[in-house]
């Protein structure tokens, strides 16, 4: 066992132990809204599953930090971009689950939870597509055949979620992740410019043909809401828009301090007029409500030192592709708080992202903090700040 002496040695020397305290504290503060959020099921299980969830992602921060993933990236790219297309491929098969329109979880007899395989190729498409940015960085990125090449990548993968487990807001954190890293991988500003261009002719053009679709009107309530379209009030607030109009009231009734501790309404209540999807999706509201926006507040605050943290480990990274690994999974991080806390304020279309940390789901808590270990692995190599002065000159 001196071997695991040895490697608790190098993490507590060595690794981001501000990452991971920061990490821990937001867990524990979400456990604590989960157990709220799924009080009235008068059954644990969540919380059990979410406990076991956070201690194994403690230890696979803690073994994924000793890893030198820029090498295992180079040795391994094809593997990765294989398990990447075939992992998310298995929702077609009689292994995949539904839920709620998706097909997006895996579901082994005899294993206690569901497993969602886009939320865990997340982590090798950002060491891939930082490896790709670096490879195509010395030809120049901005060509014309290298952001094919960028674009085709992450396209690929996108469709495959997509056509696979129809996860539209995955595929949309996915592309998120792209924008980011590609932005900071020094692709010109005019290709993002035009592919905004691009983007809006497309949903000009196919807006007339798509509106009536079930998706399409999760975008269109939140345009009539937030442009005051009396026309559709009752798809606003009882329609498809039902689950953020419970949202935004259960937030706006908590008030500055909420009205306590597993003592709100719609919260507490299992009747119809209650929150949907609390323990998830709408696991802010759920803040919201009981905690106010004090609470709220602590949450954001966070979510946002955990984001910077990833930052800061990319500025002071030993090398471009350790610090385009960083700066993806911040990007990760940005996208899902926004996207999430949007949807509990009415402010974005539902379209099932988790809240950071703090919704419940086994997958995306371990994928969170295997995330964050690969950033406390960068940090461990680091460059000394003597020879990152110098570097920059």
């Amino acid at each position: 066992m001196s071997w695991l002496r040895d490697s608790l040695r190098e993490f507590f020397r060595k690794g981001d132990l501000v990452l991971l305290s920061l990490c821990v504290a937001a867990s524990a503060y979400g456990l604590v809204l989960i157990y709220s959020a799924t009080r009235y099921l008068e059954s644990n299980r969540n919380v059990i599953v979410q406990s076991v969830a956070i201690v194994l992602g403690i230890l696979v921060y803690i073994a994924l930090s000793s890893v030198d993933f820029e090498l295992l990236t180079e040795k391994s790219w094809k593997l990765l971009l294989a398990f990447n297309v075939v992992f998310n491929l298995l929702t077609l098969t009689p292994l995949g689950l539904e839920r709620n329109g998706n097909r997006s979880w895996l579901g082994v007899e005899g294993f206690p939870v569901n497993i969602q395989p886009a939320e865990i190729t997340k982590l090798s498409f950002v060491l891939l597509l930082a490896w790709q940015c670096i490879k195509l960085r010395d030809r120049g990125i901005s060509r014309p055949s290298s952001l094919f090449q960028l674009a085709g990548h992450t396209v690929l993968l996108c469709g495959i979620i997509t056509v696979a487990s129809g996860d539209f807001g995955m595929a949309f954190t996915y592309l998120f992740i792209f924008v980011i890293m590609a932005w900071s991988a020094g692709v010109q500003k005019r290709w993002f410019l035009l592919a905004a261009v691009l983007v809006v002719a497309a949903i000009l053009l196919i807006w007339p043909h798509v509106s009536d679709d079930y998706r399409m009107a999760r975008f269109t309530v939140v345009v009539d809401h937030l442009t005051g379209n009396t026309e559709t009030l009752y798809e606003q607030t009882q329609g498809v828009g039902y689950q953020q109009t419970r949202s935004l009231l259960a937030i706006g009734s908590g008030g500055l301090f909420g009205m306590g501790y597993l003592q709100g309404v719609q919260t507490q209540s299992s009747s119809t007029v209650s929150l949907i999807a609390r323990e998830t999706d709408s696991i802010f509201a759920v803040c919201g409500e009981e905690l106010g926006l004090v609470g709220c507040t602590l949450v954001l605050l966070l979510l946002a030192a955990i984001i910077l943290r990833c930052i800061w480990v990319s500025r002071r990274a030993r090398s471009p592709q350790s610090a385009l690994i960083a700066m993806g999974f911040a990007g990760m991080l940005l996208v899902q708080t926004a996207v999430n806390v949007g949807m509990c304020l009415y402010l974005f279309p539902i379209i099932g992202l988790t809240l950071p940390f703090f919704s419940y789901g086994g997958s995306s808590i371990v994928t969170m903090f295997a995330a964050m270990g690969i950033v406390s692995s960068i940090k461990t190599r680091s460059l000394p700040s003597w020879l990152r002065d110098r570097s920059r000159i």
